[in-house]
C-alpha cells in the first residue's frame, strides 16, 4: 500500500497546457500537456484536464467513471439503447457514467475536468452501433 498524499488542484492545473482545438480525431502527441495523471485509483487513476472542443466516444468496461467539473462547462453525451442523452455540467457538477457506456464530451469553451476512470478505455472516433 502506498502512502496517502494531498494533491492540490490548483498546483496541477498550473502544469497543464490549455488544448483549445479538441477533436475526436485528435492525437496523443496533439493533446499533450492538456492531460495529466494525479494518482492511482482502483483499476484505473484519477485524471485533470483542461481543453475546449470534441472529444472521441469512449467507454470503461471494467467500472463507472466519475466525471467532476472545476471550471467551466461541458456536455457529456451518453450513449443510452442507442439514444445520444446530453448532460450539461458547470462547475462544481459531477456525474457518474454507468459501466460500459460509450460518451463523449462537447466542450465548445473550455473545462477543467477531473475523472476517476478505471482502465481499459475503448475508443471509437465515428459514432459506436
Amino acid at each position: 500500500m502506498s502512502k496517502p498524499r494531498v494533491i492540490s488542484f490548483a498546483d496541477e492545473f498550473v502544469k497543464l497546457s490549455f488544448v483549445g482545438n479538441r477533436t475526436p480525431e485528435s492525437r496523443n502527441e496533439d493533446l499533450d500537456g492538456a492531460f495529466a495523471t494525479l494518482a492511482p485509483y482502483r483499476d484505473g487513476a484519477i485524471f485533470i484536464g483542461h481543453y475546449a472542443g470534441n472529444s472521441e466516444w469512449e467507454r470503461h468496461a471494467q467500472g463507472d467513471e466519475i466525471v467532476y467539473v472545476l471550471e467551466g462547462e461541458t456536455t457529456l453525451v451518453l450513449l443510452m439503447a442507442d439514444v445520444e442523452e446530453k448532460y450539461l455540467l458547470q462547475s462544481g457538477e459531477f456525474i457518474v457514467v454507468p459501466q460500459n457506456t460509450w460518451h463523449r464530451f462537447e466542450t465548445p469553451n473550455g473545462v477543467k475536468v477531473m475523472t476517476a476512470t478505471p482502465q481499459p478505455t475503448d475508443h471509437s472516433v465515428t459514432r459506436p452501433t
